[in-house]
């Protein structure tokens, strides 16, 4: 986790992703480059003033990321950690892939159906679905990261958990303890003793539980067995693929980006 990059927005998460961002750089002795990208597509079918009227609106968007810029760069001087600050026009979630292609993880917010304050952009499940690299889903009021942490991996025997798998490996590294949940009523195609296994060939020992799910959602579940075993963090592959430009995320996936207490650090 040498290279993380941090989607910058002017929402209400913004500093909580930030605090976590930082958290990680300094645990890991990484890199920070955080992203801005100001969103003009979103304003091409202004229908008052035409061109002028949007490009005065614009020009107000970018007055208002400067001035966050400059704020988060006031904080960043004194964190002792190196960063880069890259800002860009354009379609967001396209932007933040393209600008993922080198980095280990990338550091989003879980979002949010409140109508109050900024709500981060819901823009976790799209993002997931097309890097090349694990995304780190921070959950509302989050504020700090814990890589020395029990970390959770949710197993289910597909392919998208043993690929969340190997791009964890260097998180799992530093975690106090593994533990491999499998959730299900049916037996897996690659059982969590054979990921436990490929583990320990790494030098990580791992935890194998058979969580009943007792008539709960796996969501649910799953969420239960990273409180019962004090995890900082939860792996687990995103399920889903897209249509055009529609995101069409798994039910296990869609739920837990909605409702998730601890970090998510998903893989598609």
């Amino acid at each position: 986790m040498k290279n993380i990059l941090l989607h910058i927005h002017d929402d209400d998460e913004q500093g909580a992703r930030l605090a976590v961002a930082l958290d990680i750089a300094r645990q890991a002795n990484g890199h920070l480059s955080c992203i801005q990208v100001t969103p003009v597509e979103a304003f091409g079918g202004d229908p008052y003033g035409g061109l002028f009227g949007m490009a005065a609106l614009i020009d107000t968007i970018h007055d208002q990321d400067k001035a966050l810029r400059l704020a988060t760069e006031r904080r960043l001087a004194s964190a002792g950690v190196a960063w880069d600050w890259r800002c860009f026009d354009g379609n967001v979630v396209e932007t933040l892939i393209d600008q993922a292609l080198l980095a280990d993880v990338v550091v989003l917010s879980q979002p949010s159906t409140s109508r109050h304050g900024r709500p981060p952009a819901a823009i976790v499940g799209d993002v997931v679905l097309y890097a090349r690299c694990p995304v780190l889903m921070v959950p509302q009021g989050q504020q700090q990261f814990d890589l020395a942490g029990p970390a959770v991996v949710a197993w289910n025997g597909s392919a998208e958990s043993a690929h969340a798998l190997r791009l964890a490996l260097p998180v799992l590294t530093h975690a106090a303890g593994v533990h491999i949940v499998e959730v299900s009523d049916e037996a897996a195609r690659v059982p969590a003793s054979e990921a436990a296994q490929w583990l320990s060939r790494h030098g990580i020992a791992a935890d194998v539980h058979d969580w009943p799910a007792k008539g709960r959602r796996i969501s649910v579940a799953l969420l239960h067995a990273a409180s019962e075993l004090g995890a900082a963090f939860m792996v687990m592959g995103a399920y889903g693929h897209s249509r055009l430009r529609e995101t069409v995320l798994g039910g296990v996936t869609r739920e837990l980006i909605a409702s998730a207490t601890v970090p998510l650090l998903m893989a598609h």
